[in-house]
Order: structure tokens, then C-alpha cells, then sequence
């Protein structure tokens, strides 16, 4: 069973145990999130289509992380008058766990579990970093979060070549 939601000025076409990026959402790491504009609802050939919504259909989902996007360049030039500006954008996102589809007698559960851990952390993971290599801002996953590993002590600079220009200083 699959829907056609609409949320943050955009439409999308989801089922149990997608996972949702849309614009940002109100709301905790693991918050539950309800979206009650479904455009259409599907199941095989069986497909409802609303005017404008479906009637007492409903997505439910789970709020995962609040993050910012992808970085997006603004260039701007005026050709032969030494204008240029360039600025950059980052908009912010929630990424969501659809748990259920719900609508026309009919309901599609998702049956996994919801992991918290951040994409950020996911992402030092896979480069071997672990969730040291993660800045003191980022929050640590809701759910058993493992111990930081501590950090390296750092080695001492080599001593400067002070002495070597006294010495020729001097002569």
C-alpha cells in the first residue's frame, strides 16, 4: 500500500518504512509526525484518489534528525563591470521513518526499528573515524550510545632553530 502525501509545498510518493527527507519539521529526534494531506492512496490496481484529500487517510512516521542540506552556491556577475558576488545557502531538513499508511479500511505497518543515530555519525563510521572524529555540538544518538574513545596525545613540535642563529649572531 503506497500514498501520495503533500508536505512542505512538495508531493511525495511513499509507503511503510521509507525514508522521508522534507523540509524541516517541527519537533524531537524521535517524535512522532503525522501527515494528514494524503493526495491519493494505492494498493495494486486499487488506487483512491482525493479531492483535494483522501478522507480520514493518514501517514504516520517517526522524526529521525533535523539537519541541514546540501550546500547550494547563488553566483551572480554583471559581464564588463568587475561585478561578482558569490553566496551560499543551506536549508534545513528533517529526515523521517514512515511507520504507517493508513486510509480506506485498510493499514500498512512497518515492522523494523527506528534508529536515532544521526547521519553525521553514520558517516564518520564509514570512513573508520569513529564518534570521536564528531564536534561536542552534535548530540550522541538517543539509544545506547557507545563510550567516546579517547583521543591520541598530540606530539611535541620539534625545537626551533633559535640557538643555531645566536650562536652565528655572535661570531
Amino acid at each position: 500500500m503506497y500514498a501520495v502525501i503533500k508536505t512542505g509545498g512538495k508531493q511525495y510518493r511513499v509507503q511503510a518504512g521509507d525514508l522521508l527527507v522534507v523540509e524541516k519539521l517541527e519537533g524531537e529526534p524521535g517524535a512522532a509526525v503525522a501527515f494528514g494531506e494524503v493526495l491519493m492512496l494505492g494498493e495494486g490496481e486499487a488506487v483512491t484518489v482525493g479531492a483535494p484529500t483522501v478522507d480520514g487517510a493518514v501517514v504516520s512516521g517517526t522524526l529521525l534528525e533535523t539537519r541541514k542540506g546540501e550546500k547550494v552556491k547563488i553566483f551572480k556577475k554583471i559581464r564588463r563591470q568587475g561585478y561578482r558576488r558569490t553566496r551560499g545557502h543551506r536549508q534545513f531538513e528533517s529526515v523521517v521513518r514512515v511507520t504507517s499508511v493508513a486510509g480506506a479500511g485498510k493499514e500498512a505497518k512497518w515492522e523494523g526499528s527506528i534508529d536515532l543515530t544521526p547521519k553525521v555519525i553514520l558517516n564518520a563510521r564509514a570512513r573508520g573515524l569513529g564518534d570521536a572524529a564528531v564536534p561536542a555540538t552534535i548530540p550522541a544518538p538517543v539509544e545506547a550510545a557507545p563510550a567516546k574513545a579517547e583521543a591520541a596525545p598530540k606530539k611535541k613540535a620539534a625545537p626551533k632553530k633559535a640557538a643555531a642563529k645566536t650562536e652565528e649572531g655572535e661570531a
